[in-house]
């Protein structure tokens, strides 16, 4: 077992473990299919680790020799780089011409902004000679981004990104009850993971995207990449019109109502969202939120409601019964809305107040788009599995489809990584006949990294495929 400062003085160019992305001809031997028993643990791997509890940690998170361990033995370089590259062949354009910024480490924040890389090599030794405490992706540009100095400014423009969004929870704390801030549980998560469900149904859905990688920021939020070629090649503008479609959510702070619905023609991309919230609506919001507690957060829910006479009688009613639960209280609301439509003589009071519920619903549990992010090409924007400084905690993709298994709060850290695979070390005798674990496979970042080689792989496969048929329609010409 190596200490941690043994670790920090290996050189800079060790091997290190990483996943098995090789530059080999055949896409498909680029990582090994898992058998049925294995495919077996990692589905448990998610379902498991739904409710456990984090670790506690026994070196302190900020560390930077904890940081230089995790670059040198964790971080998937060829799997990162050849997803960037969008090919297996030498490193292209879109990976030479991407920008990259590394945060210094040291307690100011100083950016290393507009560095470009040549080769994988390239890319990991400056990483491991820099240890950056954070690691954020830009856009392909142009030219070289390293050139920049020595271009004229109209040489260097960006022309290629993904298309990402960015949920964070801090957008949620004019509801949220159980946090604030930069804190997260496991119930104010769910937050998180409702906004997973319905903007990965919409993009898959309505824009026919395939290749979405989910991750986890490290800290309070999620980041969308949509890796799709199509995608990539957005416009600004267009990255806008896409933001807009999806961001129902409109208004500032001080805005209480920040929902508002065209009553005539109820989107059906609106529909399906509708339904996904319906499904957690009552746990997420009444249960673990419980945001009709008490007048200072039903007062905000009443707001909605377009009618004087019925927000009065519902405050009386729940002042003089205010111990009543959050879900009783929503059952009187909804009551309440039924029979004043039933009453409402003016046919466009009466819409106003069918689609109350349905507004009130969407307002607390519809995504909440950081917009800017979106729409701007030349947005930088934290990279997957680099460490949150912070938290310590990696930023590891989540699967959509398991969303609802995913705890942030055991999310791998380099100080739990670091324990792991000294604890495997002294507990395994090296088999020599064997294969021998990358050092992830000893950890609990192994379902993670197997997960992204996975998503990898499928994006360059189609690749693949691409270039094959684009030759063989050139030869047939």
């Amino acid at each position: 077992m190596l200490t941690i400062k043994e670790e920090s003085r290996r050189e800079s160019h060790m091997d290190i473990d990483e996943p098995e992305v090789h530059g080999n001809s055949d896409v498909d031997m680029i990582i090994e299919p898992l058998s049925n028993k294995e495919d077996d643990e990692e589905r448990n791997f998610w379902k498991n680790n739904a409710n456990a509890k984090p670790d506690k940690f026994e070196i302190e998170e900020g560390s930077m020799e904890l940081l230089r361990v995790f670059y040198k033995r964790f971080f998937p370089y060829k799997t990162y780089c050849y997803w960037l590259n969008y090919s297996i062949d030498p490193m292209n354009k879109s990976f030479q011409n991407r920008e990259f910024n590394f945060v210094k480490p040291g307690d100011d924040e100083i950016y290393m902004r507009y560095l470009s890389f040549d080769t994988i090599e390239e890319f990991k030794n400056e990483v491991l000679r820099v240890c950056p405490k954070k690691i954020d992706i830009g856009a392909v540009f142009t030219a070289k981004p390293k050139e920049k100095k020595s271009l004229k400014l109209s040489a260097l423009k960006p022309v290629e990104k993904e298309l990402i969004f960015d949920i964070d929870m801090n957008d949620y704390d004019e509801f949220r009850t159980c946090c604030s801030g930069a804190t997260i549980c496991e119930k104010c998560w769910q937050l998180i993971t409702v906004a997973i469900k319905i903007l990965d149904a919409a993009l898959k859905g309505d824009f026919g995207f395939k290749h979405l990688l989910w991750v986890y920021s490290g800290r309070r939020g999620v980041h969308c990449w949509v890796c799709d070629e199509r995608a990539r090649k957005l416009n600004d503008d267009e990255r806008k019109s896409i933001a807009s479609y999806l961001g129902v959510i409109k208004g500032g702070a001080q805005q209480n109502k920040k929902v508002h619905l065209y009553k005539n023609s109820f989107h059906p991309s609106l529909t399906r969202a509708y339904k996904i919230i319906e499904e957690y609506f009552e746990r997420v919001i009444l249960e673990d939120q419980e945001v009709l507690k008490d007048e200072r957060e039903w007062t905000k829910v009443l707001e909605f409601i377009p009618d004087e006479a019925v927000r009065r009688r519902l405050n009386d009613d729940w002042r003089e019964n205010s111990s009543r639960h959050s879900i009783e209280k929503w059952d009187n609301l909804v009551e309440e809305l039924e029979s004043s439509v039933k009453l409402a003589k003016n046919p466009k009071k009466a819409e106003s107040l069918r689609f109350c519920k349905i507004e009130i619903m969407m307002q607390y549990l519809y995504p909440r788009l950081d917009e800017a992010v979106s729409t701007k090409m030349i947005h930088l924007l934290k990279s997957p599995f680099c460490v949150h400084p912070s938290t310590g905690r990696v930023c590891v993709p989540i699967i959509p489809e398991e969303c609802e298994n995913f705890n942030p709060m055991i999310v791998p850290t380099i100080s739990s990584l670091y324990n792991e695979i000294n604890d495997y070390d002294r507990s395994h005798v090296k088999n020599d006949g064997g294969r021998s674990l990358h050092d992830y496979e000893k950890t609990s970042l192994s379902p993670y990294i197997k997960y992204f080689d996975k998503f990898v792989q499928n994006i360059l496969k189609e690749t693949l495929a691409k270039n094959k048929a684009v030759m063989q329609m050139s030869m047939e010409f």
